[in-house]
């Protein structure tokens, strides 16, 4: 971006630069990569007409997160992985190469989850974030680090190279995916990098055990409106884990340490992969009481202090915007304008990379090198087709 000797007046005003952000708060086409693409596809242009210049999309977007996992068991999920793994895509694959040219025709910067498949392998699959920069180049192709929990019966862990922030006009852009933002390591890491906007991106629903409720207890399906985060939940809502309440501690941490803005961005679970998931197993009702009941991700904003930050859906009529402070039930675009000059105050009291870290007592090393099965080291060059095939008529012909 920036030529060996860069002009630093230029680079202080280039990095503060006021950004628009779009976090869509969606569902994918669930096990369907190309329509999910395509649902994208028409997201960004939505957004960028909405004057977006950052459109972040949830957890592996494209095009599922096998939730499926966490409910039935194992040996009845075999369909269901194979289906993952059709409809995953390669990094360099066609689905995302139509997202990084509406990137570059729109001038848009794109983060995108992707359940990631690689030419090495027949079944090997990584979560994965890649974020897309104006010009359409891919900024940051990061994997996530470890599955977590269920999560390893579909991914394998990735590895550190994408352990980097994207150097924008608009400032410093990170994402972890998920538990990532649990590892304090990972977290640190981008912080060293003088992260200044850091992208979490999570899943629909996050159930960890079977509900208590029956088919009987649900009145409304899936559309049952669950307890907002701020909310005491009931007893039966307990017995499950709170994906809303650890999302949020986990990013407001990040934020009040990092001192920078945060972007949540969740998925959603609509009733085509409720039917699905609950399909074809010997727990089925119960699978498919356990999604409708289950606790619904969150899309929100975040200051540099870690506290909520009011954002804004836009009325697709009359193109007001509208106050909102977190999307959690409904499809929508949660957008907030920020300004990463905020990012310094905070910065006098704990820069925890910088003033506030005791650099001759800790260190980090952190492994970005790209890990490969096997490294290949031939003795010269290929020959041609055709002098294979004659020489080995010759020692055909000798014998």
């Amino acid at each position: 971006m920036y030529s060996q000797q860069p002009d630093h007046s230029q680079t202080f005003q280039m990095m503060f630069v006021p950004v628009r952000v779009a976090a869509c708060h969606v569902s994918p086409i669930f096990l369907a990569a190309k329509a999910t693409t395509e649902k994208a596809m028409s997201l960004i242009n939505e957004a960028v007409r909405n004057k977006a210049n950052l459109v972040v999309f949830p957890e592996t977007y494209i095009s599922a997160f096998p939730v499926w996992s966490s409910l039935r068991p194992p040996t009845e999920n075999h369909d269901l992985f194979k289906r993952m793994v059709a409809e995953s895509v390669y990094a360099d694959g066609e689905e995302i190469s139509c997202i990084r040219s509406l990137a570059r025709q729109t001038k848009t910067m794109v983060s995108i989850g992707v359940s990631e498949k690689i030419r090495s392998s027949s079944a090997t699959l990584y979560n994965s974030n890649l974020i897309i920069g104006q010009d359409g180049e891919v900024l940051v192709h990061h994997r996530k680090l470890m599955p977590t929990f269920f999560e390893k019966l579909t991914w394998s862990p990735g590895d550190g190279h994408g352990l980097r922030v994207a150097i924008t006009p608009f400032g410093k852009i990170g994402n972890l995916i998920c538990g990532e933002n649990t590892n304090p390591l990972a977290r640190y890491s981008l912080m060293a990098q003088g992260e200044q906007i850091h992208i979490s991106t999570w899943p629909a629903v996050w159930p960890t055990r079977l509900s208590k409720r029956t088919p009987e207890d649900s009145t409304n399906g899936f559309e049952r409106q669950v307890s907002p985060p701020s909310a005491p939940r009931t007893a039966k809502e307990a017995a499950n884990y709170d994906n809303v309440a650890a999302n949020r501690t986990r990013a407001a941490a990040h934020c009040f340490e990092a001192k920078c803005f945060g972007v949540l961005c969740s998925g959603v679970l609509d009733a085509r992969a409720i039917e699905i998931m609950s399909s074809d197993c010997s727990n089925g009702a119960a699978v498919k009481t356990a999604l409708q009941e289950s606790q619904r991700g969150a899309t929100m904003f975040l200051d540099p202090t870690g506290t909520l930050l009011t954002g804004f859906t836009i009325n697709d009529t009359t193109g007001a915007q509208e106050p909102t402070e977190v999307l959690q039930h409904e499809e929508g675009i949660l957008y907030a304008d920020l300004d990463v000059s905020e990012c310094v105050e905070g910065k006098q009291y704990h820069d925890v990379v910088g003033g506030y870290q005791r650099l001759d007592v800790f260190e980090l090393k952190v492994n970005r090198s790209r890990r490969e099965p096997a490294t290949f080291v031939d003795s010269g060059p290929e020959l041609p087709t055709s002098y294979v095939k004659r020489d080995m008529s010759s020692s055909a012909e000798e014998h």
